[in-house]
């Protein structure tokens, strides 16, 4: 084959090349244009589970358990407040205020071990119902991102960013009673 011959073959193989190269990559294009963009919900989680009748139920629950128990803790402060003014008040004898700051540090150390009692068991009790609620909201939400066709849930605490229209938690909220409705109080 001439030279002359081997440059026209080589210029042609090169200006085919540039063709097929942007064949390949407009075929590329043209698959990833297939793809639908993903559909994108956001919720509120911690506001949709709050304002579910059931968790609404459960507080009420909550305080009409440890209402007592709050009660008798403000008694104690008061308590603690009563013997401080007695002791700051001055004009006692020495065994009198020695007795009082004994009984101050007893009511204080009373008022300490009950406060951590009571915060220990509503947190204890907080978080079960909050774990079972929150199990049954992702249930909630699934099926709505199923029957709408959304492909990811973000939750707003995550977000800098959304429009309004794509907020399911109210939605959530209501779906979540309707599946879960509270139990009848007796």
């Amino acid at each position: 084959m001439s030279l002359r011959l081997r440059s026209v073959a080589l210029l042609a193989a090169f200006a085919a090349f540039p063709m097929a190269a942007l064949r390949a990559q407009t075929a590329a294009h043209a698959s990833h244009a297939a793809i639908a963009p993903a559909r994108v919900a956001i919720i509120n989680a911690q506001k949709a589970v709050a304002d579910t009748e059931e968790i609404k139920q459960d507080q009420a629950a909550l305080q009409a358990k440890y209402g007592p128990r709050q009660q008798e803790i403000a008694h104690l402060q008061q308590q603690v407040q009563d013997l401080q003014n007695q002791i700051d008040g001055g004009n006692l004898t020495p065994q009198k205020n020695e007795q009082l700051r004994q009984q101050l540090y007893d009511a204080q150390k009373d008022l300490r071990r009950k406060q951590q009692d009571l915060q220990s068991d509503v947190n204890f009790d907080r978080q079960g119902i909050l774990s079972s609620a929150g199990q049954r909201m992702t249930e909630v939400i699934k099926k709505i991102a199923q029957e709408r066709g959304i492909d990811v849930v973000i939750d707003s605490s995550n977000t800098l960013y959304y429009k309004p229209a794509l907020d399911i938690t109210a939605e959530a909220t209501a779906d979540y009673d309707k599946m879960f409705p509270p139990k009848s109080s007796k």
